[in-house]
């Protein structure tokens, strides 16, 4: 009779990657044109494309997700900073465009040209809607009006005041600000209450950018959606990133732990935003997040299969992503919880996201992919005539220097995670459209109109080591490859 150990070898599970499975093709009824691939990404939002961005300081800040955001996608901020730096970046977020904008920066009439100055600057605007102590809206100053006006005048001497003004209410649809917008000739429309306070402002280039980017993942007031980081033991980050964000993401290497549960029970009660749990890896983890943490809106998955994590060669504990993706996704389905999952780590292309979804996964998370966008934060190198950008773990040694990093490893004094550079890829706008592509062939393929038919009819099937060989190009010379195959 084996021993306990021995039992425990016995017992062990295939702890599969992307590379070890393929999708079967399945009988179709649809064209790749024909495929829907919006879906959820918490309990109560939705998107138009499955991906989303790491909360890496070499990939999200508000750029990024700005631009992923505009795509149907969305961006997760990342906590490697202060707080009051993730929220401006949220901020950022969420002025960037809107049908009407609540938080309108303004000014007072008793404020001088030059203070109006610095403020359009400051937030690269190019007005203010001037207000009195009372709130009540009293004219508007323009970039036009302060261009060759003595910084010492003030306010009131140079804006346009309240009787030249075009007002509208609260309530006005969008098809009615166009054609005010036009019939004035203005670009600018505030929004008063029956007592004149300003409630708002309606610009035309936030209709413009909505009319451009028409697939965009909105929230109700038309703002594009945005998620912030933040670790369970934070709060004072999670409470004050509530008031702009509409999901929190709780991010720790691994959530399984009594301390993060504690903390996230607490961290629940005091935020309205949409809580997603993780980093998760088995059917357990799940399970016990599921039956103790009322509240919760979803689950990242996956440990240790990112392209700049260690964890798994160094300290051989982790979950491979996809292995996670499909326990916890049974764990979801055996406790009809209904929480969105997204997969996280180790996606290379749409056909690893096809997987990821096919087994469970509402999206996906990237980093290495969108590392190598114009819109991430890292620094874009070249060498030897080719362009690329820096990419780090945020369990690197340099990610750790950083201060607010800490917390996140407080208790461990190894390294988990790498850095380096992957190659430049172009604009947010140009890898997703790629991506999309791909994934909607891939879909295609399985027979699958949507996410939620992937999820019931997909079939996939294991590789040998052999058959992962033949899965790629073989018994030719790729000049773009540093040695030609010889499988």
């Amino acid at each position: 009779m084996p021993g306990k150990f021995m039992e425990r070898i016995l017992k062990a599970p295939v702890a599969f990657t992307f590379r070890d499975m393929i999708l079967l093709p399945g009988l179709s009824e649809v064209e790749p044109s024909e495929v829907d691939v919006s879906t959820r990404v918490s309990k109560n939002f939705v998107l138009n494309i499955p991906f989303v961005s790491s909360p890496m300081d070499t990939v999200t800040e508000a750029e990024m997700a700005i631009a992923l955001a505009r795509q149907g996608g969305l961006g997760v901020l990342h906590r490697n900073c202060t707080i009051e730096e993730e929220v401006n970046m949220a901020r950022r977020v969420k002025r960037a465009e809107s049908f009407i904008i609540r938080d309108v920066i303004t000014i007072r009439p008793d404020q001088s040209v030059g203070e109006a100055i610095r403020i359009m600057e400051e937030h690269s605007i190019s007005g203010l809607p001037v207000v009195g102590d009372d709130g009540r809206l009293r004219g508007i100053v323009t970039a036009r009006d302060v261009r060759f006006a003595d910084y010492g005048l003030r306010v009131a001497d140079v804006m346009t005041s309240l009787d030249k003004l075009v007002t509208v209410h609260e309530g006005i649809s969008i098809e009615e600000a166009k054609r005010i917008l036009q019939k004035h000739r203005i670009e600018k429309l505030p929004v008063v209450d029956e007592q004149g306070h300003l409630k708002g402002l309606i610009t035309v280039k936030d209709i413009m950018l909505k009319d451009k980017f028409p697939n965009a993942a909105r929230d109700e007031e038309g703002r594009l959606l945005c998620a912030a980081a933040v670790s369970p033991f934070d709060l004072e980050r999670a409470k004050k990133l509530d008031k702009w964000v509409d999901i929190i993401v709780i991010d720790v290497a691994h959530f399984h732990n009594r301390n993060c549960f504690r903390a996230t029970k607490e961290l629940l009660k005091h935020v309205s935003a949409d809580v997603i749990v993780g980093n998760i890896g088995t059917y357990e983890a799940a399970e016990d997040a599921i039956t103790e943490l009322d509240g919760i809106a979803g689950f990242r998955v996956g440990i240790g299969s990112g392209s700049i994590c260690i964890t798994m060669e160094l300290l051989k504990a982790g979950s491979p992503t996809l292995f996670a993706t499909a326990q916890v996704a049974d764990a979801v389905a055996d406790y009809g919880a209904d929480l969105p999952i997204i997969a996280d780590g180790g996606i290379r292309n749409p056909g690893d996201a096809a997987l990821a979804l096919a087994l469970g996964a509402s999206c996906v998370m990237m980093g290495n992919v969108f590392a190598g966008c114009k819109e991430a934060p890292g620094e874009l190198v070249v060498i030897g005539g080719r362009y690329f950008k820096r990419y780090r773990g945020m369990a690197s040694p340099s990610a750790r220097a950083r201060r607010h990093a800490i917390d996140r490893y407080a208790s461990k004094r190894i390294a988990e995670g790498v850095e380096g550079l992957v190659p430049y890829r172009g604009d947010v706008a140009s890898v997703v459209a790629e991506f999309v592509e791909g994934l909607k062939a891939a879909m295609g393929y399985a027979g699958a109109r949507n996410i939620g038919e992937l999820h019931e009819s997909a079939r996939v099937a294991m590789l040998t080591e052999v058959g992962v060989k033949e899965a790629g190009p073989h018994n030719i010379y790729l000049p773009s490859r540093e040695t030609p195959s010889s499988a």
